[in-house]
């Protein structure tokens, strides 16, 4: 006979508030529902490995990462009396090479889509930090949650530029929290068929 777990356990709803904090990331857990406000930094791969290679030569970093967050998204070209372009949720697995060192520098919370590799999670739990997922497919409608874009690093980089967006009530998801918990991985262990 075949079973399937038909629960999926969501947590809580929150609205947060940028930059993070320990005490608030300590509050979050995998499953809760967040409406995201405040600044965050726009970065993907190539951006990132910049980011990585001025922290290994001892260079300072053109934006602040204590207490920031990452969307890891790179907005299509910006349509006349718009804000800003489409934007969505880049495969976080890109950056999983470059993410502990960024952690260590004090980066507090990361958007993306996609899980991550067993030693991001343990750099997650181990700098108290969280990664939210993003819904992939909705970039339009994520674009409604940006009030100021302006590009801050790396413009030679096209769309791939960092930049820093303010944001209104982005609904993201805790993906990895600070207990090492991951709901990609619980959730695909209850819907696991038992035969």
């Amino acid at each position: 006979m075949i079973g399937v777990n038909k629960e999926i356990n969501m947590g809580t709803e929150r609205k947060i508030h940028t930059p993070l904090t320990e005490e608030v990331i300590a509050t979050l857990h995998a499953g809760d529902m967040v409406m995201l406000s405040g600044e965050v930094y726009t970065a993907r791969d190539v951006a990132h490995r910049r980011l990585h290679e001025a922290l290994l030569k001892g260079e300072k970093l053109p934006i602040d990462l204590q207490g920031a967050v990452i969307f890891y998204a790179a907005p299509t070209p910006t349509p006349p009396n718009r804000i800003i372009g489409s934007i969505g949720p880049t495969t976080s697995y890109r950056m999983d090479a470059f993410t502990p060192k960024l952690l260590e520098q004090g980066l507090k919370g990361m958007i993306g889509k996609g899980n991550r590799l067993p030693e991001v999670v343990e750099a997650i739990k181990k700098y108290k930090s969280v990664y939210f997922g993003s819904i992939g497919g909705i970039a339009a409608l994520t674009a409604k949650c940006v009030i100021e874009a302006e590009i801050v690093a790396y413009e030679d980089l096209g769309p791939e530029a960092i930049r820093k967006l303010t944001i209104v009530d982005m609904p993201v998801i805790v993906i990895n929290d600070t207990e090492g918990h991951d709901l990609y991985a619980e959730e695909q262990n209850k819907w696991r068929i038992i035969t």
